[in-house]
């Protein structure tokens, strides 16, 4: 009986110290998605404003020239 007792604390100090380890990698790719999803955020902003760069150079191109 003490051995199938000493297995289940052993087995369950394992799954322990295993969850520990999940959870603290959880966290960290949680991190990571947070500084992937601002990142993503900044870019797609800077695309626009280039974008609408891009657009009002084209305007300014094909205006038509007052007339003399």
């Amino acid at each position: 009986m003490d051995n199938k007792l000493k297995k289940l604390e052993e087995m369950t100090s394992f799954l322990q110290k295993e969850l520990s380890q999940i959870s603290d990698e959880m966290f960290n790719q949680q991190t990571n998605i947070v500084k992937l999803n601002n990142e993503i955020t900044i870019l797609k902003k800077r695309i626009t404003e280039l974008e609408e760069e891009q657009n009002t150079s084209i305007d300014k191109d094909y205006q038509k020239l007052p007339h003399y």
